[in-house]
């Protein structure tokens, strides 16, 4: 999923699950920062002081990476989480939605709640969670279940599509689809493109085990906001059988599946926009407010009110200077849920389940 869901979606369906404006925005702010989070590394102040991150994403699209011992600790426990469903680490490492895996992930995050990043927690899991919707079939790891052939859509012609992997990959004019397929490294949906991420999308494609696969996209991502809207519920009154909770009331629903259908643009970013303005003209009922601004990096951004830092993909050249700002920043929250986050999938939930890809 891209911004329009991970901030926009997940900001409606946490004000309607009864938290406030501020609380909403620091939710879906984490959410999203899960895919923008692409600095590793140690923080260096100028006092000493050092602070370790671990970076939540690659640079945008770059599915084409082969480092898949390194990968997989990015891929697996924040964008494809494991199902633990079969009898090979191939079949287990493959992504359903809402997997018992998924469910033990939201209850840990619920049990977190009264931390003071809890709702920093509650973002980067639902980010996680809702794309076992977006990325089902797909793994976070290099396998044949990421291979995408005989891919078909009803918006795009399917000399167009590879058309598009050609110029994505850098691939002569005159490369087979075959070859094409190959230089993508069976990691991730690289080879389906954005098809996962659109809301509206219908698209067909055979993976490399020979499957063929259909979606439709304006169900799974209604059903994904339903759930999302359900833990949101559940974390905020401490419920950790979430699946309990109601679900987003029949009008909201309604609304977004039009705002999905509509909402077309390839863009994010403008998909963000429109979907922003229709919340700000009451489009979703329940809710009636401006989203705020969401800023990932370079001024404004959260890294910068922590630190002082304006560079984007960097730490810049200057150590800034440590202080109880730091301390108490929502970068500095944010980057120890993703810390948490990761030991909890990593190293409990997917090894008790035969996964062990750390």
């Amino acid at each position: 999923m891209n911004i329009d869901f991970h901030y926009g979606v997940i900001y409606v369906v946490t004000r309607l699950a009864g938290f406030d404006q501020a609380e909403a925005q620091t939710i879906a702010h984490a959410c999203q920062y899960v895919d923008d989070s692409t600095v590793p590394g140690v923080l260096e102040f100028e006092g000493g002081q050092s602070y370790d991150r671990f970076a939540s994403a690659h640079e945008m699209l770059d599915y084409k990476n082969t480092q898949n011992s390194r990968d997989k600790l990015v891929w697996a426990p924040f964008h494809f989480l494991p199902a633990g469903q079969g009898e090979t680490l191939e079949e287990k490492s493959v992504c359903h939605p809402n997997s018992e895996i998924a469910q033990k992930m939201v209850k840990r995050a619920i049990e977190g709640r009264n931390a003071e990043n809890g709702l920093h927690r509650l973002g980067v899991t639902l980010h996680v969670y809702v794309d076992t919707w977006a990325h089902q079939h797909f793994t976070g790891t290099i396998s044949a279940h990421n291979v995408v052939t005989s891919l078909k859509s009803d918006d795009h012609h399917p000399d167009t599509l590879l058309g598009t992997l050609k110029s994505y990959v850098g691939a002569a004019e005159d490369a087979a689809e075959s070859e094409v397929i190959d230089l993508i490294s069976k990691l991730g949906h690289g080879a389906a493109l954005h098809f996962p991420d659109l809301p509206w999308a219908k698209w067909e494609y055979v993976n490399g085990h020979g499957i063929p696969i259909s979606r439709e996209n304006l169900g799974i991502f209604l059903d994904a906001a339903n759930m999302a809207h359900k833990a949101a519920r559940g974390f905020r009154s401490g419920n950790v059988d979430y699946l309990e909770e109601d679900g987003l009331p029949e009008e909201a629903q309604t609304a977004l599946r039009g705002q999905f259908e509509s909402n077309r643009s390839e863009n994010p970013e403008e998909r963000l926009a429109v979907f922003k303005k229709a919340v700000g003209e009451g489009a979703i009922p329940g809710i009636h407010e401006q989203l705020p601004a969401y800023v990932a990096k370079g001024p404004d951004s959260w890294k910068h009110a922590a630190t002082g830092i304006t560079e984007t993909d960097t730490d810049g050249d200057n150590k800034p200077k440590w202080s109880e700002n730091f301390e108490q920043s929502d970068y500095r929250k944010f980057h120890d849920a993703v810390k948490e986050h990761r030991f909890v999938v990593m190293q409990e939930i997917l090894p008790a389940h035969g996964v062990r890809l750390a």
